[in-house]
């Protein structure tokens, strides 16, 4: 008990005046905030269109300087200015940071790590957390991806730690495409895999003279084809995937072949 009295003894003994006092700071510091968040997006809504989101980045900041200023003014209400307890409020703060900030020193090491292994770099089209995207930045603390429907996401460079990460690039503008084709049972295989073949080679996304490779699997429910081809630029995958995907379904068609009609309950085996 005595060592938990010792410990807040930097404290003032506060006074009914100076609760209030606090109080009114800190209702004060709510009601400022409050109006000018108000009054900062009333302004953002009547600026113009190029002007709008640069005004709203002004809120953060409101609320941050607002913050400060609080504290500023309670700080001085709550603690005796004495060097005992200036030396005993920063060492509190210095702990309290410590904790507060260590996952964003693993974060520091973990970017560190990611340059000097080149695990992934600018350009390179990875998967972490089931989020696929290229990579368009390396910060400090995160990396930033933008995925295929154009979202930036930000990953910390902790989950180094314990995700997995994908590269399909590898510093690399070419990377491999799949396209996949569910047919009926009954058709000839080979005059399919033939066609799939000539439809992969005369892409005009297609990276020339790289392997293209077909794979036959038989379900339950008909035959699965993954059409495996390099396209020339990693950032073209979805149109080369969607030109595979449109002449492959044309040439089938053409050979008379049928696809497979499959339920939700099959396609799940």
């Amino acid at each position: 008990m005595e060592a938990s009295v010792s410990a807040w003894g930097f404290l003032r003994k506060l006074s009914w005046d100076d609760a209030l006092l606090v109080a009114g700071v800190l209702v004060s510091a709510w009601l400022i905030g409050t109006v000018i968040r108000w009054m900062v997006r009333r302004l953002a809504e009547r600026a113009p269109a190029h002007l709008r989101l640069l005004t709203l980045r002004l809120l953060p900041l409101v609320r941050l300087v607002i913050g400060i200023a609080a504290v500023a003014v309670i700080v001085p209400i709550l603690i005796e200015p004495k060097f005992q307890n200036v030396i005993a409020l920063i060492a509190g703060v210095g702990v309290a940071l410590a904790f507060a900030f260590k996952d964003y020193a693993s974060c520091l090491v973990a970017g560190l790590i990611t340059i000097l292994e080149n695990t992934y770099q600018p350009g390179d089209w990875i998967e972490v957390d089931g989020t696929y995207g290229e990579v368009k930045s390396i910060g400090l603390r995160a990396v930033c991806l933008v995925t295929p429907d154009d979202t930036a996401v930000s990953i910390p460079h902790l989950r180094l730690w314990s995700a997995s990460i994908f590269n399909a690039s590898s510093g690399s503008r070419s990377l491999l495409c799949v396209a996949d084709f569910y047919l009926h049972p009954e058709h000839d295989a080979a005059a399919v895999r033939q066609r799939l073949t000539e439809v992969a080679r005369s892409s005009s996304y297609r990276k020339p003279e790289t392997q293209i490779t077909i794979i036959i699997v038989e379900k339950p429910w008909g035959t699965h084809y993954r059409l495996k081809a390099y396209v020339k630029e990693s950032r073209e995958q979805f149109l080369f995937l969607t030109d595979l995907t449109v002449r492959g379904k044309d040439a089938l068609r053409s050979m008379g072949v049928r696809f497979a009609q499959a339920t939700y309950a099959e396609t799940s085996r």
